[in-house]
């Protein structure tokens, strides 16, 4: 069986342009953040810090992935898997029941 065509043969994962987005993210949210603490209005200071957190956190994640590098992905001669129709599995029997 051949593949169905239905994957792209090329696919890339978008982690650096995640990386450079969150990182321009991440200037606006810690300008917020002075901004705001400076200009008395705590709870949007508040609110822009704990942007900043999440942003951060994100970058963290997506720099981890990046230092991982590729992951392995199978050659066009591996087929693609066939989808579970719910129906019996090996040796006859029913996944679940047993």
């Amino acid at each position: 069986m051949r593949r169905t065509g239905s994957e792209p043969l090329t696919a890339r994962s978008p982690l650096r342009l995640r990386f450079w987005l969150g990182l321009w993210g991440l200037l606006w949210a810690i300008a917020g953040t002075v901004a705001f603490a400076l200009a008395g209005r705590t709870g949007w200071a508040v609110a822009c810090g704990v942007l900043w957190l999440v942003i951060t956190v994100d970058l963290v994640l997506v720099l981890r992935h990046i230092k991982q590098g590729p992951h392995y992905q199978p050659g066009p001669d591996v087929p693609p898997y066939e989808p579970d129709r719910g129906g019996p599995g090996p040796g006859g029997v029913r996944r679940g029941d047993g």
